[in-house]
């Protein structure tokens, strides 16, 4: 299927002319503004590491977000939103106990609308997204124990988006880097955004390897103890390999994921996707998922006058077992980093695709057509001050809803760290 053409095409021209020349201009190159902090290797491939300096480390992320659909069925309406994260560290050393152990607290706040759901099934603004019915404040709380090995252990709710931050060269969490959800946050069918339960990290060389055990149900505005593992259990296990090509640094990642469910995720499926009941409705009655994941994070070049910037290719892909999992199959790949004029700044682009399982397709036929979901985001961050940046964004969606037409939505997001 075509997604780029007419008012689309003249925009897509646009923002790839903006990447290539962000990619291509090692005339324009010149050092990065004094102050700058390059991010260490170290921070892009584990989670978020325990501060070394002050025992309780406080940073807020605000971001205000203005999106226009501007071709397609939806109507032209301008939206505004926002959202600010809080990220607190309290290291136990700050009362006398372990340096080894850490409370991380993570409350968050969205206002105002937003244009998801408008054009495609798959969320375009992953700060604002949320499920359906559901408030706009949420408290995450873990504990983390980290042992001299590096390895470490968080127990508790976690928001699956700090974990994406710390992807390299993605660094999308909804403030920062790409807005789509089927980037940003590649929805698996399996696992919700938020997630009660333990996540055990292992560096072990030039390998790093995860194991997850959570609930299978989202936790979101939800504590975790309110029945908890009711639907089921899930799990994650995964390695990832890094590796060097011409000494640029690459993420290679091999992940399982899966659960004890014994129907469809009914609390991260759309509602207008519910499929009848059986035994009218097929899908969602079979037991247990599992899913093969499969990632690459490749840097292409990396700046010596600018350390830790440069940029890259970005790869996923995910096959499923499909039902009970909604989505069959699903990927993305891409280019994102640093422009090496502005290293400081930040660009990507990337397309994706997204398939639902057949006999959830079948299912819900009679009153709504679905087929495969297909676009394409651009998005470039101009980094005007050490702390605030704002992004420039284009995403073009060919909808799961077949009698949409294409649609693009043009972008704008100020953030600010504090």
């Amino acid at each position: 299927m075509i997604i780029c053409k007419g008012s689309a095409m003249r925009a897509c021209q646009v923002f790839l002319s903006l990447i290539a020349l962000a990619a291509a201009a090692p005339a324009l190159a010149q050092t990065a503004p004094e102050g700058a902090e390059p991010l260490p290797e170290a921070e892009v491939t584990t989670p978020l590491s325990s501060p070394k300096a002050d025992p309780v480390n406080v940073k807020f992320v605000a971001s205000h977000i203005s999106d226009l659909p501007i071709s397609g069925d939806a109507p032209s309406t301008l939206r505004y939103g926002g959202r600010i994260d809080g990220f607190i560290r309290a290291n136990a050393s700050a009362i006398g106990g372990s340096s080894n152990l850490t409370l991380n607290l993570r409350p968050e706040f969205r206002w105002g609308e937003d244009s998801n759901g408008e054009i495609g099934l798959v969320p375009g603004n992953t700060a604002l997204f949320r499920g359906e019915g559901r408030g706009k404040v949420d408290l995450s709380a873990s504990l983390q124990y980290k042992w001299k090995n590096g390895t470490t252990l968080e127990v508790g709710k976690m928001n699956l988006l700090d974990v994406s931050a710390a992807i390299p060269l993605i660094e999308s969490n909804g403030h920062f880097g790409f807005q789509n959800l089927g980037i940003a946050l590649p929805p698996s069918g399996v696992a919700p955004n938020t997630v009660t339960g333990a996540m055990l990290t292992l560096p072990k060389g030039k390998t790093l390897y995860r194991l997850w055990v959570f609930d299978v149900d989202s936790q979101y505005q939800r504590s975790g103890l309110e029945d908890p593992f009711r639907n089921g259990v899930a799990f994650l296990a995964s390695a990832t390999k890094i590796t060097s090509i011409k000494g640029n640094p690459g993420y290679y990642t091999f992940a399982l994921v899966g659960s004890s469910r014994d129907d469809f995720a009914r609390d991260i499926l759309p509602s207008a996707l519910t499929p009848p009941a059986q035994p009218i409705g097929t899908f969602g009655n079979e037991s247990g998922e599992l899913a093969v994941q499969l990632s690459a994070y490749q840097y292409v070049a990396r700046y010596a006058e600018a350390p830790g910037k440069g940029w890259g290719i970005i790869a996923r892909f995910q096959a499923s077992m499909g039902d009970p999992t909604f989505l069959d199959y699903s990927g993305y790949f891409g280019v994102s980093g640093n422009p090496r004029f502005r290293p400081q700044d930040r660009f990507g682009a990337a397309y994706f695709q997204y398939s639902l399982t057949d006999e959830l397709v079948e299912d819900v036929a009679f009153r709504l057509g679905l087929e495969d979901e297909q676009g394409v985001e651009l998005f470039y961050t101009y980094q005007f001050a050490d702390n605030h940046g704002l992004t420039f964004d284009l995403q073009i969606d060919d909808s799961a809803i077949a009698s949409r037409k294409t649609g693009v939505t043009v972008g704008l997001r100020l953030t600010s760290v504090f």
